[in-house]
């Protein structure tokens, strides 16, 4: 087993380094399945990542009006432009409906974020013809391609074990 959990065969097929640079080179739309308005939350975070770095974010959650300044959908169904990476914030046992959803609507690529883990998702958007990522985050990957790793907390060479209060900067 590695690090991630993952047998060197499953790594191979989930976290390979190829697909994440193609995928992240030719995508524009993404559509995070769970982001969040809360600006604390990890799929906000990426989401205004992502936007910045120049991917159309398209939200998808059950909650209704604007989330980074695009309108939300409630699924996959719902959206109208085409998406080219399905990002996946929900947890693992919400995956596999994801999928299903991603290839209902042919998205050619699912993310399943970094510490979620769904073998049976991935292995059913895999047999569907889907390029597959699991278990790595869109934001970090492709700051790691783009030199900005820095950005909004990483690679800022402050450690702490502080937990940070809302409104305040030590």
């Amino acid at each position: 087993m590695s690090i991630s959990g993952f047998t060197p065969q499953q790594l191979a097929r989930w976290q390979r380094i190829d697909v994440i640079r193609d995928l992240l080179r030719s995508a524009r739309n993404i559509a995070i399945v769970g982001l969040s308005a809360d600006p604390r939350k990890a799929s906000n975070f990426v989401g205004t990542y992502l936007k910045r770095a120049g991917y159309r974010i398209i939200p998808v959650t059950p909650k209704p009006g604007d989330i980074l300044g695009e309108r939300a959908f409630p699924d996959l169904a719902s959206v109208d432009v085409p998406i080219d990476i399905v990002d996946i914030f929900r947890p693992a046992q919400d995956c596999l409906a994801v999928v299903e959803q991603a290839i209902a609507v042919n998205a050619p690529a699912v993310w399943i974020q970094l510490g979620i883990v769904s073998i049976a998702a991935a292995e059913r958007a895999e047999a569907a013809g889907l390029a597959v990522v699991m278990d790595r985050c869109t934001k970090i990957e492709h700051g790691r391609r783009h030199g900005s790793l820095h950005w909004a907390g990483m690679d800022t060479g402050v450690l702490t074990a502080k937990k940070a209060r809302p409104g305040r900067v030590d």
